[in-house]
């Protein structure tokens, strides 16, 4: 476990500057993002064949995805925006790979007309579609196909991905045959492997069976004389939410060494990583005011001008997030913590203890980096919240 002692609640958050911008908004620490980063690259640096693509859709802040792509990492996308975003912010076209289900044929092109290092497949139908589009504008298509391995993660049920009940990925028995299909385009190159099990995984045991899952599969292609040249095992490490300050960096060391001990790869083979979540969640914090503090019939409301429209994840996943008021030494009492969206769910805690509320409170909800101002919405016309770096202050 890295720098449990990195970062503290003083440290992060500068309440006079922090007061200077109207609320709701997002607050980045570029510190705990640089040194998240050089954390990640130190330990892929101990084998010449890990390589780490930041999954856009966690945060696509540009300012964000600047600082990331300058580590040398490539970049994970799901869609042809993220393609676009990735690229502008600096990420080489030649380590971008692209994901997903249902890919549109401007999106194929533009990965086709970018040069992107692969497209991960998910379906015969889509194979098919690449080859078209490739065949026409005279390019050669890269691809991995994305195995569905049937391994269940302990996380969300909104956030499994690896079921054969979900809707991601090929079924482990149909493998040969879509790879046969593969071998007759002349304008499609198989060169990898593609997993995902889910996200905001803690259990490396999750991770030790998928490469169990990966290794069984492997045996049982090279029985049909067919080698790949990398595996892609997705991401899924989750981070703290419960202590922020007392882990801000993820077990990385944790989480590459189990695939290192679990994982077979054959002389040569690239190993590829998809990590989102547990590069910017805990550098972000969105940032809110109390409006009214309302006392119910049998409890006690502190009401936000930050919603669920801001942060969706506590009304989509039950998620939990830390919630601190920072301008308040009172005594702790206890609240319901809501936002002002017209609607029951917009609810970001139920009785949580805080340091005593007032209206104009500045109010911090943590771990929000990852999948908090991307998944913002204009709802009940709202604005969407603007984000801002350290630098920015």
């Amino acid at each position: 476990m890295y720098n449990n002692n990195h970062l503290n609640t003083q440290r992060m958050f500068s309440v006079d500057k922090l007061n200077r911008i109207a609320t709701p908004y997002y607050y980045y620490d570029t510190q705990l993002l640089r040194d998240t980063l050089e954390v990640i690259k130190k330990e892929c640096e101990k084998h010449d064949n890990f390589h780490v693509h930041y999954a856009v859709k966690a945060n696509a802040n540009p300012k964000i995805l600047r600082i990331i792509s300058q580590y040398g990492f490539g970049a994970d996308c799901v869609s042809g925006g993220e393609i676009k975003a990735a690229i502008e912010a600096g990420f080489p076209a030649d380590k971008v790979v692209y994901a997903g289900v249902g890919k549109s044929d401007w999106e194929i092109n533009l990965g086709l007309e970018k040069g992107i290092a692969c497209f991960n497949v998910e379906s015969i139908a889509e194979l098919e579609v690449i080859e078209e589009l490739a065949v026409a504008a005279g390019k050669t298509a890269n691809v991995a196909f994305r195995i569905n391995p049937n391994i269940g993660a302990h996380t969300h049920a909104n956030i499994t991905t690896g079921l054969a009940e979900n809707k991601f990925g090929i079924a482990m028995q149909d493998m040969e045959k879509v790879i046969e299909r593969a071998d007759a385009m002349k304008n499609i190159n198989v060169v990898g492997l593609h997993f995902h099990i889910g996200s905001q995984i803690l259990d490396m045991g999750d991770f030790e069976a998928l490469c169990n899952r990966i290794n069984e599969l492997q045996a049982k292609l090279e029985k049909q004389n067919i080698h790949v040249q990398s595996i892609n095992v997705g991401g899924g490490l989750g981070v703290s939410y419960d202590s922020p300050d007392r882990q801000p960096i993820p077990d990385f060391k944790d989480y590459f060494r189990t695939y290192t001990t679990h994982l077979r790869l054959r002389e040569g083979q690239q190993l590829h990583f998809e990590l989102g979540r547990s590069i910017v969640a805990q550098c972000g914090s969105l940032i809110s005011r109390v409006l009214y503090v309302k006392q119910g019939t049998h409890k006690q409301f502190a009401i936000l001008d930050a919603g669920m429209t801001d942060l969706i994840r506590p009304a989509l996943y039950q998620a939990l997030h830390k919630i601190q008021n920072l301008t308040s030494e009172e005594p702790a009492e206890t609240y319901d913590v809501v936002g002002p969206i017209c609607e029951s769910s917009d609810v970001f805690a139920k009785a949580i203890d805080l340091n005593k509320c007032h209206r104009g409170d500045l109010i911090a909800i943590r771990s929000a980096g990852a999948y908090g101002e991307i998944m913002a919405s204009s709802y009940n016309c709202r604005k969407l919240p603007k984000g801002y770096i350290t630098e920015d202050l």
